[in-house]
């Protein structure tokens, strides 16, 4: 096996099983130079649940993830109208929104929001807010309860109108895979309402709550996916299912194999690159349990869940998860963007192998 070529596959199989790594593909020259130039246009955005302690219980608002993206030469960030309290978007006036995006602008920051609902009011607010900022992305979730059947049914509908506002105000929408339905339902309620301005953001770890494997949530939401929330997980077996812990992206303890999605995700699209935006969410310390199970039958019962929150863990202060969180997220920074310079090194040495035979030929 060419030095290059083993490189790429040592680097991408951890946390893979064998039929997993059995379907890598082989790095050739063709797949070198598409990898180089899909990592060259890579846009990582700052995510705002990475900073949640701090725009929670300390002094944050929009404006410090902000000055975090453009500290780390990211391309955008993603905020949730909630994040900062009485500080955030949502709590903004018109003139301070106006000012929010004007600033993002300077800094040549993009801004992607999200909410964590399809409920009518809460949608037509965010799509006020997007107009005021000249936002054009925005990423939901459904959080219904009652038979899956009756569920997929609510989120049609809803999905059926965000296609309507999308057509209305020039927007996007990416429905998010959210730890209670699986991937495969999510894509099928996608290819059901078949709208272009209707996308999956896929999330590193969502759907382990959901009973899936990784790269399998993946392949069946890769034709939709727009977004990605990049995250690592360790996976806690609950019953016949599974529940997860936030931990550091690529440390010991996570469990996904976050090379091997990421360079997936890159290779999503065939001229131009499928995937805009992958947001850094490294969410250290947060426990979601298990929504689905191996022997739920055909139409399970689907729980009501409340918004994602990590809180203050047992065992920590207050001052200690605030002076500790912003050292977690540059810490997935320098990991997401180790492991892409990695990814491209290899990329060059096949190029560079290949050109070296030709010239000893």
């Amino acid at each position: 096996m060419p030095p290059a070529d083993a490189q790429f596959r040592a680097l991408l199989s951890p946390r893979l099983n064998e039929e997993e790594i059995g379907s890598l593909p082989r790095l050739t020259d063709e797949l070198a130079r598409t990898l180089i130039e899909r990592i060259d246009r890579a846009r990582l955005f700052a995510h705002a649940y990475a900073l949640l302690g701090n725009l929670t219980y300390g002094g944050y608002g929009p404006d410090d993830v902000l000055d975090f993206a453009h500290r780390h030469g990211l391309a955008g960030a993603c905020i949730h109208l909630l994040d900062g309290e009485e500080r955030s978007l949502g709590r903004m006036s018109d003139d301070r929104l106006c000012e929010f995006a004007d600033r993002a602008r300077r800094l040549g920051l993009s801004i992607h929001l999200e909410i964590s609902t399809t409920l009518r009011a809460d949608v037509d607010e965010v799509v006020r807010i997007a107009g005021v900022l000249g936002v054009q992305r925005i990423r939901v979730y459904s959080r219904f309860e009652g038979t899956l059947s009756e569920v997929t049914t609510l989120i049609e509908q809803d999905l059926r109108r965000l296609a309507v506002l999308a057509d209305g105000h020039d927007l996007h929408f990416s429905f998010e895979q959210h730890e209670e339905l699986r991937s495969t339902e999510i894509a099928e309620l996608l290819r059901r309402v078949s709208h272009p301005r209707l996308h999956a953001m896929f999330d590193f770890g969502n759907m382990i709550n959901a009973c899936e494997r990784p790269m399998d949530a993946l392949a069946a939401l890769a034709p939709h996916i727009l977004q990605a929330h990049l995250k690592g997980v360790h996976v806690l077996p609950e019953g016949d299912g599974f529940g997860h812990r936030g931990v550091l992206q690529g440390s010991p303890e996570d469990d996904l194999p976050g090379a091997r999605m990421l360079f997936e995700l890159l290779m999503l699209g065939e001229d131009e690159p499928q995937v805009i935006a992958l947001a850094l969410e490294q969410e250290n310390l947060y426990y979601a349990p298990a929504f689905r199970h191996a022997g739920e039958g055909e139409d399970p019962f689907i729980p009501y869940r409340d918004l994602s929150t990590t809180g203050i863990p047992a065992g920590w202060t207050r001052d200690d998860l605030l002076a500790a969180e912003p050292g977690w997220a540059d810490h997935q920074v320098a990991y997401v963007k180790d492991l892409l310079t990695s990814l491209r090194d290899i990329a060059v040495l096949q190029l560079d192998t290949t050109n070296a035979l030709a010239g000893a030929r």
